[in-house]
């Protein structure tokens, strides 16, 4: 009997396991491993939005897939004010966080065999993960002349503030990607997950007029609360643009019982109208970007791009497993450039998610290098 070969079989590793060997080794350190590989959020969740979860717990029937109306209206009001987008014709959907949507995009979209999906040369991995599920064939390049005059482009992965670089791109180099990508039937899915998170620069959404010129054709933007709100144990994401698109997404979704949980959807309601508690976390983590910023600097390291999102993007100009075995002997966990793209293996990616005290201790070890 023939079986056909798993879906996993199209995927790599999982990113995160060929860190296994210097997790051992950072653990090993005599004060033990901090961990800077991944941006995963250690701030309590604002009280704001745990009594709205508590509040909806007593949830026995089935949530609405779309969004409840006050969700609906909460997300376009967030995206008005924070992408500079109007309301008017705009779609809204929430997501079981981002990185469901980023991978399973180009399937519920129906892109397979023989399309093309086009990532940055530095990027996400799940961006091609995901075009790898749906069978398409991955082109990576932050040039799109470069791909030259195929038609089988279907979807454009833009992502600013980037990961991990923390690059900001022009408004004007993105609206000319929404502009090429129009002109050839394309979806431009643009995440801005790091949106709230300018430093030296400021974001530009794929929805602003200036780049979309007032019109939502073919473009989605994709976001989450994770790192805004401290939410990522909950999973609350969304996505906002083309009407059309998001229709669509809505209709496969119901079929495929992708719903965010009510209390969930009860607790993105109060994160998204509450925008205090944003600014303290925010503020948290420019304060814990200095210091690591001007530690790392004074070990040696030369910073590039960084200027938004939740890493600093790090080289010595060495192959970047050799960066990472230097800081896990000293007990700090960073993750590897190559893990991003071929072009990085001369970087790693320092997440700002630890507390005060070890992003202190980082400063001390380092300075004891």
């Amino acid at each position: 009997m023939n079986r056909s070969a798993p879906v996993s079989s199209r995927l790599p590793e999982f990113t995160w396991d060929t860190l296994d060997a210097a997790a051992t080794l950072a653990a090993a350190h005599p004060e033990g491993m901090i961990n800077l590989s991944m941006g995963t959020p250690v701030d309590p969740v604002p009280e704001v939005i745990r009594q709205a979860l508590a509040d909806a717990s007593d949830a026995p029937g089935y949530p609405l897939t779309a969004g409840t109306p006050a969700l609906r209206a909460a997300i376009a009001a967030w995206v008005s004010r924070a992408c500079g987008a109007g309301v008017d014709g705009l779609g809204v959907l929430p997501t079981i966080g981002s990185k469901e949507l980023v991978a399973w995009l180009p399937t519920l979209l129906g892109i397979g065999p023989g399309d093309v999906v086009v990532v940055p040369s530095v990027a996400y991995p799940t961006y091609e993960d995901g075009a790898r599920l749906a069978g398409a064939t991955v082109v990576r390049t932050d040039s799109l002349t470069s791909v030259g005059p195929t038609s089988r482009v279907r979807l454009v992965w833009v992502n600013s503030p980037g990961n991990p670089t923390g690059r900001v791109l022009p408004a004007a180099h993105l609206r000319k990607v929404v502009d090429w990508a129009r002109e050839r039937g394309a979806v431009v899915a643009s995440d801005e997950c790091y949106l709230p998170l300018g430093w030296s620069a400021e974001p530009v959404s794929v929805l602003s007029p200036q780049v979309s010129g007032g019109s939502y054709d073919g473009v989605l933007a994709l976001h989450s609360l994770s790192k805004r709100s401290n939410l990522a144990g909950y999973r609350a994401g969304f996505v906002a643009g083309d009407p059309a698109l998001v229709a669509e997404l809505l209709k496969v979704r119901k079929h495929a019982g992708m719903i965010v949980p009510a209390p969930v959807q009860a607790a993105m309601v109060a994160a998204l109208q509450d925008e205090r508690h944003a600014d303290e976390q925010r503020e948290r983590y420019r304060a814990r970007r200095e210091v690591l910023a001007a530690a790392f600097t004074g070990a040696g390291f030369t910073v590039e791009h960084s200027e938004a999102g939740l890493y600093l993007w790090l080289t010595r100009d060495e192959d970047c497993w050799q960066t990472v075995d230097w800081l896990a002997r000293r007990g700090i966990l960073v993750a590897a450039g190559v893990f991003y793209g071929p072009s990085a293996n001369r970087h790693v990616r320092v997440a700002l998610t630890e507390t005060d005290e070890h992003v202190a201790a980082v400063a001390g070890r380092l300075a004891d290098a």
